[in-house]
């Protein structure tokens, strides 16, 4: 083998190959890495639609919320908004609301869960590691009770296992994590 085909071998078991669309998700989400320095939940008043708190700033669902947007050029902000606004009723109650809030809706997991299930996004949650592929967003508990979402990278570590992308509170990274957590939901866009 020479030099060239082995590293070609080292770099197909180190990624897992992409979709034209995984491919999208995957890159507008890593492309936050360095930009999204960190962690900040304070409620912040967003222009409509695209809004958006400065890159520097974020949470878990802004990773994803920048990813599809930049990505696919879908505006969870409205898309998430206009949904609950027309289905109030099956969209979780935790913070007790009366009404939608285009400034924040899009930006909690529950809502973001329940969004990409009523799109017919979800897939089964398991443990495999070959379930989960690049651009799959994955739903999951954190310190037992706290919702967090994260993206499938294309990255594996040595034994296959996909790297995820997300910002868990330092900002957005890549890290060998996903089974770390327990997961909640898993979905693929469609």
């Amino acid at each position: 083998m020479t030099a060239c085909s082995q590293d070609q071998a080292v770099a197909e078991k180190t990624t897992q190959p992409m979709t034209e669309k995984a491919a999208k998700t995957v890159n507008a989400a890593k492309w936050q890495i360095g930009k999204t320095t960190s962690y900040d939940p304070a409620y912040v008043s967003l222009t409509y639609p695209n809004g958006d708190i400065p890159i520097e700033k974020g949470v878990c669902t802004d990773v994803i919320i920048r990813a599809l947007r930049k990505g696919h050029q879908l505006d969870l902000q409205k898309l998430v908004y206009l949904d609950m606004k027309a289905n109030f009723s099956k969209y979780p109650k935790i913070w007790g609301l009366k009404r939608t809030d285009r400034n924040i809706d899009h930006r909690r997991v529950p809502n973001l869960q329940t969004y990409f299930k009523r799109k017919g996004w979800s897939l089964p949650v398991t443990k495999n590691a070959k379930d989960y592929k690049a651009g799959d967003i994955v739903s999951c508990t954190v310190a037992g009770k706290l919702p967090h979402i994260m993206i499938v990278s294309d990255k594996l570590n040595s034994s296959g296992v996909p790297y995820i992308i997300h910002n868990i509170g330092l900002g957005a990274s890549e890290d060998d994590s996903l089974f770390s957590y327990p997961h909640t939901g898993h979905y693929r866009i469609k």
